[in-house]
């Protein structure tokens, strides 16, 4: 109870949090006045934005099936979000009640939340930790991370639509490979991130306008893909992720130009 008291005690309701905006544009409630105005200025700019977030969740939830389906019972979510239906737990632990999960984000309303995140199966294991993808060291050693997973086994590392909150100058690729060193093989990375190259230059520049802080990084599918240059790639590589397993998606696929994001698997070596 402290812990959830000091987490509200630290929540600026004045700045927009990627996390709440996220939460507001899937049709949470979990969101302040800052979060609705800053997700619908981004909306006025790219009216698709709610089908975007929706199409990157349901990603997340084929992603995490098919990892299960292949044997890989431990999960590191980085970037979690605020709790909403199918949490990665919730679909790796269908598959395998014993699979066990740690969940890692840097906004005070998701530690709030954090029960949610902690509706283990009794045979799992689930954890929550305050901390940030731009510090991946203290992520790693952080000892709820080292209880909960055994880093001798494959495991997977789950960067859904969160590396576009790191900018270039804050080291990206050191952020990346230093979670890669941490894996041993057979392990695998799930990544999203936006893009705008199938965007009109006149939607880029409203963006643009809307990133009045700087934080928000766009990047193109062939960046991304340097980014893990390390991993072998699943099928069908770096691709939209409208485009992931459509098969397996709600019908008929949105373009991608209308979702506006990409997405990898890939397998360490």
């Amino acid at each position: 109870m402290a812990d959830r008291r000091h987490a509200l005690d630290r929540i600026d309701t004045t700045v927009a949090h990627p996390a709440r905006r996220y939460n507001y544009l899937l049709g949470g409630k979990d969101n302040f006045a800052a979060d609705r105005a800053s997700a619908e200025a981004i909306e006025a700019a790219m009216p698709t934005i709610r089908l975007a977030a929706l199409e990157n969740r349901a990603f997340l939830h084929r992603a995490v099936r098919f990892l299960a389906e292949r044997g890989i019972r431990q999960f590191l979510d980085i970037g979690t979000g605020i709790p909403s239906a199918d949490n990665t737990h919730e679909v790796a632990q269908r598959i395998d009640p014993a699979a066990r999960i740690v969940y890692v984000d840097n906004d005070p309303i998701v530690l709030a939340h954090a029960r949610a995140l902690l509706t283990s199966t009794p045979e799992g294991t689930t954890a929550y930790i305050d901390a940030d993808l731009r510090d991946p060291r203290g992520i790693l050693d952080d000892p709820e991370v080292r209880a909960t997973l055994d880093f001798t086994q494959p495991l997977a590392v789950m960067l859904v639509a969160v590396l576009h909150f790191v900018r270039d100058d804050e080291d990206p690729q050191g952020i990346v490979d230093t979670l890669l060193d941490a894996l041993p093989s057979g392990s695998y990375v799930v990544a999203s991130h936006s893009t705008w190259e199938y965007l009109p230059a006149e939607a880029i520049e409203k963006l643009e306008a809307a990133n009045g802080d700087g934080r928000f990084r766009a990047r193109t599918g062939e960046q991304l893909e340097k980014l893990f240059t390390r991993l072998e790639l699943i099928e069908p590589g770096v691709q939209s992720v409208a485009r992931w397993w459509p098969e397996q998606a709600s019908q008929p696929r949105p373009a991608v130009e209308d979702v506006a994001f990409n997405a990898i698997v890939g397998r360490v070596r």
